[in-house]
C-alpha cells in the first residue's frame, strides 16, 4: 500500500528533495533549540523564541515550539530515511514546553486582571462591548478565579485547554516522526511555585478526551473562554495521538464538532448557509464574540485534516466574505502581521484554490523580506527565515515557520494527508543514522524499494565546514556485507560494516549523491494472525475523514469589508 508521496515518485521517478530555503529554516531552527538557554523561573527564553507575535493570546514563546513543531513532520515525509535531526529538534521543543516560561502565562496571570479597566483601546474588539472594564481580555488566562480556584497543574486543570492541546500535537509529532517513546514515558512539568507533575504523551491525551467527554461544549482555553482555534489544534493532537499510539480519544472533537460547534460557534441562515463564526465562546455569561465568517479562517488550518468538508466551509466563506477569492479586486490587508494572509495561502493551495492562492502569494511575497543570514553573527549566513516588516534581529519563530509550510507542502490534500497517512515502514527501513549535522546535512533520503536503492543527497549545512572529512552510517541493512556503495556515479570504497546490519561511510562535507545498494525491498507483510496490537501492518495507515497584536489582525481582516461594498454586503 502506497502513500501518496511514494505514488508521485512512481509516477515520476524523482525522490521529494528540500529546497535551499527549507535547508536555511532547519539550520536556524536547529541553532535555536540546541542552543541552551534557561526556560526557569530564574531565566528567561533567548530573544530568537517569539513571544511576540499575535499579542495578547499568543504573545508566549511556548506558541514558538508548537508552530515550529509542523515543519518537522513534513520534513520527516519528505526525507524519511534521515530524522534524527529533526526528532532532535522535537526534543528540545517539547523539553521547553514543560519549563515555567511555557507556562507563564498560566503561572503568573492569577485572577481577575488587576488592568482591566485601563485596557489600550485596541482591545475593544476582543471583549463584548458591554462588558469592557469588567472582563479580562483574551490571554489573561485567570487561574485562580471562582468557581475552579487556583490550580497548580498547568496540564492537570480544568481550564489552559490551548496549552496541553498544542503539547499533544507536538508530542504527537515526535512519535509520528521517531516513532520512538521517548515521551510516553513519565516526565516532569513545572506548576504553580515551582512544583512538578509527571506526565506521560499517552497520559496526557486521555486527560484532555476524558475532560472533554464531560463537557460538551468544549473545555476552557483560558478560563472562561473556548476557542475554535485552539480546540481544533487539540482536536488535532487527539487525531495524530491515534494514529500513532493506538488510542481511542479523537471522538470527542468529532462530537463537539456536530454538537457544538456547528450549533454554538456558527451561525446559518434559513438556506442553511454560513453567516458567522465565533471567533470565541464564553459559557459562563453565555456570550458568543465574533459576527465575521473571516474568524473561520484561524480554525480551518487545524479542522482541515479532521474534517476536510468543514475545513473547505470554513475556508470558502472566509475568504469570500474579505473579497481575497475575487480576482477584480485588490487583496486589502491593513496588518502588519501576516498570518490571516499565511493560513488564507496554504488553505488556497490545500484546496486547490489557485486565484486565492495567487492573489495572496503576491501580497504576502510583498512583505515576507526573506533572506539567508548568520544569527551568531558570523560569515556562513546558512540560516533562512522570513523577517517580514519587523525590522527586528531575527525572524519571528511563529510566522516564518507558518510560512515556511508554503514549500513544505506540495500540492493540493497534502497538509490533511501528513495528519492522516501514518508511514510506519519508514522506521525499519534502510536509514542514515550519526550524521556530523549542522556539518552534514541531507536534502534526499529516500528508499527507492523498486530498486533495492537508498538515494541520499549531501550537502554542507554550515558553509565554512565544505570540504571536512565527516562520516555517517546507515542502519536497519538486511545484510551490510553485501551492500554497494556508489558516489556521485563512482563506486565509492571507504566504508565498512560495523555489524550485521549497519554500515559507516566515510566521505567529506559537501554536495555529493549516493546511491548505497541496500537490497530492501520493503516491509514484509505480516502473517495473518499476527498482528501486534496498537501497531499497523501495512506501509501506511490513514485515517479517513512593535509587537503586534491579535487585535491588528482582527481588525485586518475584519475591516476589509468595510473598505469594499462587495465584500460588506457579502456578509
Amino acid at each position: 500500500q502506497l502513500n501518496h508521496t511514494e505514488r508521485q515518485i512512481v509516477a515520476d521517478g524523482s525522490a521529494p528533495r528540500l529546497k535551499p530555503e527549507v535547508r536555511g529554516w532547519l539550520r536556524h531552527l536547529w541553532r535555536k533549540a540546541m542552543t541552551p538557554d534557561d526556560w526557569s523561573r530564574n531565566g528567561a527564553p533567548h530573544p530568537w523564541w517569539d513571544d511576540k507575535s499575535v499579542a495578547p493570546m499568543l504573545s508566549f514563546a511556548r506558541f514558538d515550539l508548537s508552530e515550529s513543531s509542523y515543519g518537522l513532520l513534513l520534513l520527516a515525509r519528505k526525507t524519511p530515511a534521515w530524522r534524527e535531526v529533526y526528532t532532535k529538534i522535537l526534543d528540545e521543543l517539547i523539553r521547553r514546553h514543560t519549563t515555567f516560561w511555557a507556562a507563564v502565562d498560566w503561572l503568573t496571570k492569577l485572577g481577575p486582571d488587576p488592568d482591566r479597566a485601563r485596557y489600550p483601546k485596541a482591545y475593544r474588539g476582543l471583549i463584548p462591548k458591554d462588558l469592557w472594564g469588567n472582563y479580562d481580555v483574551p490571554g489573561w488566562t485567570a487561574n485562580g478565579i471562582e468557581p475552579w480556584g487556583l490550580q497548580p497543574d498547568p496540564i492537570g486543570s480544568t481550564g489552559n485547554l490551548f496549552f496541553r492541546g498544542f503539547f499533544t500535537l507536538m508530542l504527537a509529532i515526535h512519535r509520528a516522526v521517531s516513532g520512538e517513546a521517548t515521551w510516553d514515558k513519565p516526565f516532569e512539568v513545572t506548576g504553580l511555585d515551582d512544583r512538578t507533575f509527571a506526565w506521560t504523551h499517552r497520559g496526557i491525551a486521555e486527560y484532555l478526551g476524558n475532560q472533554w467527554a464531560g463537557v460538551p461544549h468544549g473545555p476552557h482555553c483560558e478560563n472562561t473562554k473556548i476557542w475554535p482555534f485552539c480546540l481544533s489544534a487539540a482536536g488535532l493532537g487527539l487525531q495524530l495521538t491515534d494514529l500513532t499510539l493506538g488510542t481511542r480519544t479523537h471522538w470527542v472533537y468529532d462530537r463537539w464538532v456536530e454538537e457544538a460547534f456547528k450549533k454554538k460557534f456558527m451561525g446559518f441562515d434559513e438556506r442553511g448557509r454560513l453567516k458567522w463564526v465565533a471567533f470565541y465562546y464564553d459559557p459562563l455569561v453565555d456570550r458568543v464574540l465574533g459576527d465575521r465568517r473571516i474568524f473561520g479562517l484561524f480554525p480551518s488550518i487545524y479542522v482541515v485534516p479532521q474534517n476536510r468538508e468543514l475545513g473547505e466551509l470554513l475556508y470558502r466563506n472566509a475568504v469570500a466574505s474579505v473579497g481575497w477569492d475575487k480576482r477584480w479586486m485588490p487583496v486589502l490587508y491593513n496588518g502588519r502581521d501576516p498570518r490571516a494572509l499565511t493560513m488564507g495561502f496554504l488553505m488556497a493551495r490545500e484546496y486547490g484554490d489557485h486565484t486565492t492562492a495567487r492573489r495572496l502569494g503576491r501580497k504576502l511575497a510583498s512583505m515576507e523580506n526573506a533572506r539567508f543570514f548568520d544569527a551568531d553573527g558570523g560569515q556562513d549566513a546558512d540560516e533562512y527565515g522570513y523577517f517580514f516588516q519587523y525590522g527586528e534581529r531575527y525572524p519571528r519563530g511563529q510566522e516564518s515557520a507558518l510560512y515556511m509550510l508554503k514549500n513544505l507542502l506540495d500540492g493540493e490534500g497534502e497538509w490533511g494527508r501528513a495528519f492522516g497517512e501514518q508511514d510506519t515502514e519508514k522506521f525499519s527501513a534502510p536509514t542514515v543514522s550519526d550524521a556530523e549535522y549542522p556539518k552534514l546535512g541531507f536534502s534526499v533520503a529516500w528508499n527507492d524499494s523498486a530498486r533495492g536503492v537508498l538515494q541520499l543527497e549531501s550537502f554542507a549545512a554550515t558553509s565554512s565546514a565544505r570540504g571536512d572529512a565527516t562520516r555517517f552510517r546507515v542502519r536497519n541493512l538486511p545484510d551490510a556485507h553485501s551492500v554497494q556503495v556508489r558516489r556521485d556515479d563512482q563506486i565509492h570504497q571507504s566504508w565498512r560494516a560495523t555489524d550485521s546490519n549497519s554500515i559507516e561511510i566515510e566521505t567529506v562535507v559537501g554536495d555529493h549523491r549516493y546511491e548505497i545498494v541496500t537490497g530492501y525491498r520493503g516491509a514484509q507483510p505480516t502473517r495473518p494472525g499476527k498482528t501486534e496490537s496498537n501497531k499497523t501492518n501495512s506501509t501506511s495507515t490513514t485515517i479517513a475523514r512593535p509587537r503586534t497584536s491579535m487585535t491588528d489582525i482582527v481588525t485586518a481582516a475584519s475591516t476589509v469589508a468595510a473598505a469594499c461594498p462587495c465584500c460588506a454586503s457579502a456578509d
